[in-house]
C-alpha cells in the first residue's frame, strides 16, 4: 500500500481561494478545482476513498427511519420521551463532530512520518483539495463502523429503550453534516444564515485551520472560543 508523500502537496501552489476570504499566505493550498489526488496504487483501495455525495443519504435514511420506528413504536415509548432523546442525539452530534474534527482529524505529528501519512489520508487531503466532490462526504467504510461503535457506547450507557431514538437523531445530525459540508464547497447560498455557515467553514480552510471546527453548526466554536 503506497500513499502519496505527505509533503508532496506543499510543492505546488494553486490559484488563490476566493478573494472575499482572508488568506494566510503561508498556507499550502494545492487546488481549488473539483479535482483529486490519487492516494493508493491499488485500484480497489483507491475506489474506497471516493464516494458519490448522495451515498450517505441512500445508506442512512433507511437506518434512521428504522431507528425512529423502533424507538417510537417498537418499544412503545411516549412521543415526548422519544422526541426528547431524538433531539438529544441531534445536539450531541454537533459536539461529536466538533470534537472529532478538532482533536482527531487535526491531530498532526511533526516527526512521525506514519502519523503524518494517516493525517493526510483522513483529512489533510481535504485541506489540499477542498473542492474534490468525491471526497467531501464520509465513505460508508468509515461512517458505518464509526456509527456502530457509537451505538455500542450508547447501549452501555443508556437504557435500551432510548438508544434507537438517540441514534436516529445522532445519525440525522451526521447526515446533515455531510450534506451541509458538500453544499458549503459546491453550492451558492443566497440565505444569510447559510452564507454565515459557509463563511465560518471557509475561514477554517483559508485563514486559520486551528479555528472554526464546527461544520454543521458553529455552536461549540463559540462555547470553546475556537
Amino acid at each position: 500500500m503506497e500513499i502519496e508523500p505527505v509533503n508532496s502537496f506543499r510543492t505546488t501552489v494553486a490559484s488563490p481561494p476566493p478573494s472575499q476570504w482572508p488568506v494566510d499566505e503561508s498556507k499550502p493550498f494545492l487546488s481549488n478545482e473539483d479535482e483529486s489526488l490519487r492516494l493508493f496504487e491499488n485500484e480497489a483501495l483507491e475506489k474506497l476513498t471516493k464516494v458519490h455525495p448522495l451515498t450517505p443519504v441512500c445508506v442512512f435514511v433507511p437506518i434512521i427511519s428504522y431507528l425512529i420506528w423502533r424507538g417510537a413504536y417498537g418499544l412503545n415509548l411516549s412521543l415526548l420521551k422519544a422526541a426528547s432523546f431524538f433531539l438529544f442525539g441531534l445536539v450531541f452530534w454537533t459536539f461529536f463532530e466538533y470534537t472529532l474534527h478538532r482533536f482527531v482529524f487535526h491531530f498532526e505529528s511533526k516527526n512521525n512520518r506514519f502519523l503524518k501519512n494517516i493525517y493526510f489520508l483522513f483529512h489533510g487531503i481535504h485541506h489540499a483539495y477542498p473542492r474534490d466532490s468525491r471526497r467531501l462526504v464520509m465513505p460508508p467504510t468509515v461512517s458505518l463502523p464509526l456509527s456502530f461503535l457509537v451505538y455500542l457506547g450508547c447501549a452501555c450507557l443508556m437504557h435500551r429503550s432510548v438508544v434507537p431514538d438517540f441514534m436516529a437523531g445522532f445519525l440525522l445530525g451526521y447526515l446533515f453534516y455531510d450534506m451541509i459540508h458538500f453544499g458549503i464547497h459546491h453550492a451558492n447560498f443566497s440565505n444569510s444564515l447559510w452564507q454565515s455557515v459557509k463563511k465560518h467553514h471557509f475561514r477554517h480552510h483559508y485563514s486559520n485551520k486551528e479555528k472554526g471546527f464546527g461544520v454543521s453548526s458553529p455552536l461549540w466554536d463559540f462555547v470553546f472560543r475556537s
